[in-house]
């Protein structure tokens, strides 16, 4: 099933149709559904479509001269081209009199065993842009060899390309499409648990009950899920243990760089180097406080969903998860899942608040959405404001969110305004999100004031209609 990607899938219809040569670089972690994007885009189209194999040169060429062959006589054959100039020559003078797509997929691996693949690409690129109507797409989801060796300056590649995509996991909304038949609340579950990638989302069963799909997954020793970021992390990284243990030290709590260090064992400028590259990779986020680019408060904290519930509730209840005890972890992660759902909740709403700007629907014109902690000094304690963003030096927006099964009351607005103070703005507007609606008090002030707005959950999965 292939769901959303309308704005990349409308990107690569534009290029095709522009009837000239184009080159389009595809990039992004793995499970995120670069092939099929690029296989829904072929559907119905001329294409050569090719998957590279961690194999040698040889190998690779053969099996890319096989889909070449084919496309362009109809018929299967063991042949192979001498070389690979001479496999993609002759498509690029293939493609003179008519639109051909070629996809290389997973083209790291091709590279890697073919040196001077990059400039081979490079001189047929120059020879041919002028004449050949070729669409070249390369794919890959080693996303450092992209960025390094196909998109840098210094990149035999570099300037040719006429389009690049990264590829990001699912945002809340697209992730709905992935689970139409859960009850609204276990959507936000689900996508607190899997995240937006779509081949984890893929792993759940939207007629069962989120009980039902952690335990089918998480807590099942031969689920695909069991072990995904420990496989994930060999794939992409040299030294994954250090990784993990990085991770590891984030998820229980140790978020600043000093006390990760401190947990992991290594000085802190090691640790920079392999945050940095979890940052890349889109699993680790680094986070200062809104408004301050550099900061002593920098925390960091895990960005990928599926990874943040993994090392949260089953990397310590491995033991018991392998000797069957699947109802018992359950009713460890059940009497914490509410308060895990917290942040989740936050990026939702910011979902939704960069939804409603760009549809022109907020008071403030925001340019960008944070946290932001730090100290209070009227209250005389450490105060935080889950998301707050600043049109000008005059105008911003702040915003509290609760996922929790009562009714958000007046004191947390009364908290929000008191907290706003601490800042200098002359024009203010307060949203308030919750799980679970606004008690009338909380409403009636809402609507004397004038400039708050209530958004509930249902109103968010609303708003996606």
């Amino acid at each position: 099933m292939f769901v959303g990607r309308d704005r990349e899938l409308n990107s690569l219809e534009k290029l095709y149709k522009s009837d000239k040569f184009e080159f389009a670089v595809i990039y992004g972690r793995r499970r995120v559904g670069k092939t099929e994007l690029i296989k829904k885009f072929i559907e119905g189209k001329k294409s050569i479509y090719y998957m590279g194999i961690e194999s040698n040169e040889k190998q690779n060429l053969e099996n890319l001269s096989k889909e070449i062959i084919e496309c362009s006589s109809g018929i299967s054959t063991e042949t192979s081209f001498p070389t690979f100039q001479a496999a993609l020559e002759y498509t690029f003078q293939l493609a003179e009199n008519e639109r051909i797509i070629l996809a290389i997929d997973e083209y790291p691996y091709v590279a890697r065993a073919s040196k001077s693949l990059a400039s081979t690409l490079q001189l047929l690129i120059d020879k041919y842009k002028d004449t050949s109507k070729l669409m070249l797409i390369l794919c890959g989801s080693s996303m450092s060899y992209m960025e390094d060796h196909v998109l840098a300056y210094k990149a035999p590649l570099y300037g040719r390309r006429t389009a690049q995509m990264k590829i990001l996991p699912f945002d809340f909304e697209e992730s709905c499409r992935c689970m139409k038949n859960l009850l609204d609340e276990d959507k936000a579950l689900i996508y607190g648990i899997a995240g937006g990638t779509p081949q984890y989302l893929f792993q759940m069963n939207d007629k069962l009950s989120v009980e039902e799909n952690i335990k089918n997954t998480y807590l099942n020793p031969t689920s695909f899920l069991y072990e995904e970021p420990v496989n994930l992390l060999k794939q992409e990284v040299r030294e994954p243990s250090i990784y993990n243990a990085i991770i590891e030290a984030i998820a229980t709590g140790h978020s600043r760089m000093s006390e990760i260090s401190s947990k992991v064992g290594e000085v802190t400028n090691v640790c920079s180097n392999y945050l940095k590259n979890l940052i890349n990779l889109g699993i680790v986020k680094r986070e200062t406080p809104y408004g301050e680019k550099e900061s002593k408060k920098t925390i960091y904290s895990i960005e990928d969903h599926m990874f943040c519930f993994w090392y949260r509730f089953v990397m310590d209840n491995n033991s018991l998860i392998v000797r069957g005890a699947a109802d018992l972890v359950y009713k460890r992660i059940e009497s914490e899942l509410s308060n895990y759902m917290g942040s989740i909740f936050e990026e939702i709403c910011k979902q939704y608040l960069w939804k409603q700007l760009l549809a022109g629907n907020v008071p403030i014109e925001f340019v960008s959405l944070g946290r932001w902690w730090g100290n209070d000094p009227i209250q005389k304690c450490q105060a935080e404001i889950d998301i707050m963003g600043e049109q000008d030096n005059q105008s911003a927006l702040f915003a509290e969110c609760k996922w929790k099964n009562e009714k958000l009351d007046l004191n947390v607005l009364e908290i929000l305004i008191g907290r706003s103070r601490l800042f200098r703005y002359t024009k203010v507007h307060y949203y308030l999100f919750s799980k679970s609606g606004f008690t009338t008090g909380c409403i009636e002030k809402a609507e004397e004031m004038g400039n708050v707005t209530l958004v509930s959950y249902a109103d968010i999965l609303s708003s996606m209609k």
